[in-house]
């Protein structure tokens, strides 16, 4: 039996159920992990995707569309089913998939959804993808230290963040488990701790800009 699909927020649209379970997978599988709110995607978004199935070895990537971000406000934020229709129209590629499935884990934490995963999927090889300007926050994630333990990450260069991040306490915590980028294609076989920093061509869109100019991605 199909389940129904669920509403969002109080009077928003709802969301698809298929939407909200996890993509399937098999072992043995590399797939990368990019989260975020996608408040609005865009192609910055996009040139991240590609950037990391290009130079990670990846056979899949999942796209997680969140609730929202802990660290920000929800005022402006669009309801959930919008915002996976939106990075969908975007993120067109065989082997992205766009996902929700983190509303489902009923937490809007990363540290449990990456647990969660490889808990499940113990040989599936997970990767989780972010941008340089991530980085540079990432120790006020919650549990950063257990995202770190628990899957190798990848950091794709963004304009104006080369060389911050790469000073950024996370980064200085797990400078020895740092692996050169021209092995990133290694990342995904890698016990973490491991992570790598990819530099390639930037694109400087960012949702922050084009919702302060009322513009889409």
């Amino acid at each position: 039996m199909t389940a129904p699909d669920r509403p969002d927020r109080d009077g928003e649209p709802p969301v698809a159920a298929a939407d909200l379970r996890i993509p399937p997978t098999a072992p043995g599988l590399r797939i990368g992990l990019l989260g975020g709110s996608f408040n609005p995607p865009h192609r910055g978004h996009f040139h991240v995707a590609e950037t990391a199935l290009a130079r990670l070895g990846l056979d899949a990537l999942w796209v997680m569309v969140t609730p929202g971000n802990p660290l920000k406000p929800r005022d402006d934020l669009p309801s959930l089913a919008t915002r996976i229709d939106a990075a969908r129209r975007l993120m067109d590629h065989p082997r992205i998939t766009v996902t929700a499935f983190e509303a489902h884990f009923g937490s809007p934490y990363t540290w449990r959804t990456v647990e969660r995963l490889a808990a499940m999927h113990p040989q599936v090889r997970f990767v989780w993808v972010m941008g340089a300007d991530n980085l540079a926050s990432f120790h006020r994630w919650q549990h950063w230290r257990r995202i770190a333990g628990t899957v190798p990450i990848a950091v794709i260069d963004r304009p104006g963040a080369s060389m911050t991040p790469l000073s950024a306490p996370a980064a200085l915590a797990y400078a020895r488990h740092r692996l050169p980028e021209i092995d990133a294609a290694r990342l995904a076989d890698r016990p973490a701790p491991a992570w790598t920093f990819l530099h390639a061509p930037r694109n400087a869109l960012s949702s922050t800009d084009l919702r302060r100019r009322g513009l889409a991605g």
